[in-house]
C-alpha cells in the first residue's frame, strides 16, 4: 500500500512548511508529512526549505542569521497572500512535534546541511526525536549522505534515506552501502523497473515530487513504497479509488 507523504505539507494548496500546510495534509488524509530543517542563530531548529527567508516570507537574509523568535515575525504566507488570508509563520521542529502528539503521521525530516554544514544539526534533531519518542515515526533524508551515515553509525534505530536527483546505478546497492532502508530519488531519475527491483531488494522507494495525476496513478499501480507530493488531497483520492 503506497504511503502518501505531503511535501512541505500540502504545499500545492497552502504556504509550504507551515503549520497550516501540515494541518491541511492531515485533514486531506495523508499518511505523513515531509519538511525541511535549518539551524537558527540561537541553535533552534527552524522548519523552512531555503537557506534564506527571501522566497517564502516577507523578510530577507539567511535563516542562520536570525533567532527563532526573529524568524517568527516574518509572514510565511507572504507569496500566498492573494488566496491565503491567514498569516502563517515559520514553525520550529518542536512545534511540529507537539502537534504530532495528536495524530499518527509519519514525518520525513530533510536535513538541509548540503549547502551549509550546520554544526550539530544531527545531534539536535535526534535529541528532539528521542525526547518525543518518535523514533518509529521519523525518516531522515538529506542530499548530504555523509550526514546520513553519521546518523546510522550513532543512532541506528533512526531510519535514513538518501535524496538524489540524477540517475543512480543499482540504487538498492547504494542504499545498502549507507545502511539506509530507503531512497528518495527525483521522480525522473527512476524507472518503474528500478523502483520494483529496489523494493524487491528490501529498500523502500519514495520519489519526489509526484504531482501529475498520471504519475501518481502509475506509482500506485506498481505499489511504490511511498510518493512525496505537493497535492496530498489529489493523491489520497486517487489511492482510495
Amino acid at each position: 500500500m503506497t504511503i502518501i507523504l505531503a511535501h512541505r505539507g500540502s504545499a500545492g494548496t497552502h504556504p509550504e512548511n507551515t503549520m497550516e500546510s501540515f494541518v491541511a495534509a492531515e485533514q486531506f488524509g495523508a499518511d505523513g508529512i515531509e519538511l525541511d530543517v535549518h539551524l537558527t542563530l540561537d541553535g533552534d531548529i527552524a522548519v523552512i526549505h531555503d537557506t534564506t527567508v527571501d522566497r517564502t516570507t516577507d523578510g530577507n537574509g539567511r535563516v542562520t542569521d536570525f533567532t527563532m523568535e526573529e524568524l517568527k515575525k516574518f509572514k510565511a504566507n507572504y507569496h500566498y497572500k492573494h488566496f491565503f488570508k491567514k498569516t502563517a509563520r515559520i514553525p520550529s521542529l518542536k512545534e511540529v512535534f507537539e502537534w504530532m502528539k495528536g495524530n499518527n503521521l509519519i514525518c520525513n525530516i530533510e536535513l538541509k546541511n548540503n549547502e551549509l554544514p550546520y554544526e550539530g544539526l544531527e545531534e539536535k534533531v535526534i535529541s528532539l526525536i528521542k525526547e518525543y519518542k518518535y523514533e518509529k515515526r521519523i525518516v531522515i533524508s538529506s542530499f548530504n549522505h555523509y550526514s546520513l551515515v553519521y546518523i546510522v553509525n550513532n543512532w541506528p534505530e533512526i531510519e535514513t534515506a538518501p535524496l538524489y536527483s540524477d540517475l543512480l546505478y543499482k540504487p538498492w546497492e547504494y542504499a545498502n552501502s549507507l545502511n539506509s532502508k530507503g531512497i528518495h530519488p527525483k521522480l525522473k531519475s527512476v524507472s518503474d523497473t528500478i523502483i520494483k527491483t529496489t523494493m524487491e531488494n528490501g529498500i523502500s522507494v519514495r520519489p519526489y515530487t509526484v504531482n501529475k495525476e498520471r504519475d501518481i496513478k502509475r506509482l500506485l499501480q506498481i505499489n511504490c513504497s511511498a510518493i512525496i507530493t505537493d497535492f496530498p488531497e489529489k493523491a489520497v483520492k486517487l489511492k482510495r479509488k
